[in-house]
C-alpha cells in the first residue's frame, strides 16, 4: 500500500492536514511542540468517481436490487511529530520520528506558508528556512547511517558497494540529499539497502492561509516558492489545512459548492493523493462484478500476469488470460456483454503491460 509520511516543523499544520485526510478528528491538535507523542496512521480512500459509475453499470448489467459495495484504491498517511533542528543528533524527539519516516514510500514535507500571531512558531523561521531545516536534519541523519557502514563496506562489499558509500558520504557530507547523488544502476540498488531519508522522494506541501486560497493565487504561489525554494513546480501542493479541516466536516454536496465558491475544482487533499500518485509511478487497474467494483493499485508498467498476482498470489501461477477493457469503451459500451459483443473486449496475455484505467477480468486456471 502506498504511505505517505507527513513531516514539518512544529505547529506547521500537519496534524490539522491528517485530521482533514481521515475527516474526522483523529490526531491530537494542539498549540505547541510534540502534541503528537506517537505517529498516527489512517488509510484514506483514493478519490476515484469511475468507480460509481462502473457500480451504476453492474447493477442494471447483472439485474441487481442494490449498488455493489464500492472499495477504492487507499494510501496509509503517518502523522510524524514535529521535528526540530538537532532532531538528527536526538534533540526533540528526533531519533524516533525519523525512524518511522524509513518506512514510509514518499515524504509530504509540510511548511507553513502564512503568519499567525496566535501560533507558536516553535524552532520556526521563515519558509525557506523551516524548509532547509529539516532537509537538513534528514541528510544528517542519512549521514551518520552511511558513516557507520564505511567499515563495514570497506572489509567485505564488492567494488560497486564501496564506491556506493564513498559517492554518497562524499554528497551528505557535502549537504547534497541522497536522491541528487548520481549512482550507477548497481550502486542504486545497493543505496537501497540503507534506506535513506533524503533519498525518498517528496512532495513540498505549502499550508497557506484562507485569503491565498483559490485557483489564481493557487498558481501564483506555487511559482512563487518554487523559485524559493528551488523546488519544481509539480513537486509542489498548495493547500489550507483550515479549509481542509472544515470540507471535512460537509457532505459530498457541500463539499463541492464550498470549492466552487473558492473557485477550485478538487480538494488540496485530492491533489495530495493524486500528486503522490504521480510521483511514485502508480496508476490503478479496475475489476467490477457482482460482488465488489474495486480499484487495485499497481506501479505503472506491470505486466498482467504480475497484476493479477495483485488480487491474489494464486493468480500469478493460475494466470491464463486478462480480458480487458479502457475504461471510457466500457462506459460507452454500458459493460461487458455490449463489449463483447461488439468485439472491443482484448484478451491479453501475460506480458501485457497495464494501463490506468483498464477495466479486467482475470482468467485463472483450476
Amino acid at each position: 500500500m502506498l504511505s505517505v509520511g507527513i513531516v514539518g516543523l512544529p505547529n506547521v499544520g500537519k496534524s490539522t492536514l491528517f485530521n482533514a485526510l481521515l475527516k474526522r478528528q483523529a490526531a491530537y491538535v494542539a498549540n505547541y511542540p510534540f502534541a503528537t507523542i506517537e505517529p498516527n496512521v489512517g488509510i484514506v480512500p483514493v478519490p476515484d468517481e469511475r468507480l460509481e459509475k462502473l457500480a451504476e453499470i453492474t447493477k442494471i448489467e447483472a439485474k441487481m436490487v442494490q449498488l455493489p459495495p464500492v472499495k477504492p484504491a487507499t494510501v496509509s498517511f503517518v502523522d510524524i511529530a514535529g521535528l526540530v533542528k538537532g532532531a538528527s543528533e536526538g534533540a526533540g524527539l528526533g531519533n524516533k520520528f525519523l525512524s518511522h519516516i524509513r518506512e514510509v514510500s514518499i515524504i509530504a514535507h509540510v511548511v507553513r506558508a502564512f503568519e499567525d500571531a496566535s501560533i507558536i512558531r516553535e524552532e520556526s523561521i521563515g519558509v525557506k528556512e523551516d524548509y532547509e531545516a529539516i532537509v537538513t536534519e534528514l541528510i544528517l541523519a542519512d549521514l551518520q547511517t552511511i558513516t557507520a557502514a564505511q567499515s563495514r563496506v570497506k572489509r567485505f562489499a564488492k567494488e560497486a558497494e564501496k564506491t556506493a558509500v564513498e559517492k554518497l558520504f562524499k554528497g551528505l557530507d557535502d549537504g547534497i540529499r541522497a536522491a541528487q547523488i548520481t549512482l550507477t544502476l548497481e550502486e542504486q540498488e545497493f543505496a537501497k539497502t540503507f534506506f535513506l531519508l533524503s533519498g525518498k522522494p517528496e512532495i513540498a506541501v505549502l499550508n497557506v492561509a484562507e485569503s491565498d486560497y483559490s485557483e489564481e493565487k493557487i498558481k501564483s504561489v506555487t511559482d512563487q516558492y518554487s523559485k524559493l525554494l528551488s523546488i519544481e513546480s509539480d513537486k509542489i501542493i498548495v493547500i489550507c489545512a483550515k479549509i481542509e479541516s472544515d470540507l471535512a466536516e460537509l457532505l459530498e454536496k457541500e463539499q463541492k459548492e464550498y470549492l466552487a465558491d473558492l473557485g477550485l475544482k478538487t480538494s488540496g487533499l485530492e491533489r495530495l493523493i493524486r500528486k503522490a500518485y504521480q510521483t511514485l509511478g502508480l496508476i490503478s487497474f479496475l475489476t467490477c462484478g457482482e460482488k465488489e467494483v474495486r480499484a487495485w493499485t499497481i506501479q505503472k508498467g506491470m505486466k498482467a500476469v504480475d497484476a493479477a498476482g495483485v488480487i491474489h498470489t494464486d493468480f500469478t501461477k493460475k494466470f491464463i488470460k486478462a480480458e480487458v477493457i479502457a475504461y471510457p469503451i466500457f462506459i460507452e459500451d454500458k459493460g461487458w456483454k455490449k463489449s463483447r459483443e461488439l468485439g472491443k473486449a482484448r484478451l491479453e496475455g501475460r506480458d501485457y503491460l497495464m494501463q490506468d484505467g483498464d477495466v479486467v477480468e482475470f482468467k485463472i486456471g483450476a
